[in-house]
């Protein structure tokens, strides 16, 4: 395996690669603008994953330290995909220790069930009691509006 290395400084991300990468290549954050990528970062807990200089992987958790967190914008470059980099950077969130003891630490996806209950995610014990605001098109529709 190459050599792989997570950091959570932020000085180090590579914040254009993330743009790009959840701007065009994601479903969730298709279209999303370099600002509010810029203060997503900015008030998370984010993980890089390098090999050598270049950024590969990310991920970025939203929480108060205490009793909650949310997993999201989690991403290997797909070049870089099927050598075990997703598994060492959710370990290295899960070991974090402001992520220690919470009571709720959530997470969506699509595709990646199996990963995540690795970790111990499951389907949420009591989905009845969960809702959401949840507006898909937000990013293009805030686009459209910049533009006009």
């Amino acid at each position: 395996m190459e050599n792989f290395r997570i950091t959570t400084e932020k000085a180090e991300l590579d914040i254009p690669l993330i743009h790009q990468f959840l701007c065009e290549q994601t479903s969730w954050a298709r279209n999303i603008p370099l600002a509010l990528v810029q203060r997503s970062i900015e008030h998370s807990l984010c993980f890089g994953g390098f090999l050598d200089e270049d950024q590969v992987a990310f991920a970025r958790v939203i929480s108060d330290y205490a009793t909650f967190a949310n997993l999201v914008d989690v991403f290997v470059l797909p070049e870089h995909r099927g050598k075990g980099y997703s598994k060492q950077l959710m370990a290295s969130v899960m070991a974090h220790p402001q992520l220690q003891g919470l009571r709720r630490f959530t997470l969506a996806t699509g595709d990646a069930h199996g990963l995540y209950a690795q970790y111990g995610f499951t389907t949420p014990k009591y989905p009845q009691s969960l809702m959401e605001r949840y507006m898909p098109d937000i990013y293009t529709a805030q686009q459209i509006s910049a533009d006009s």
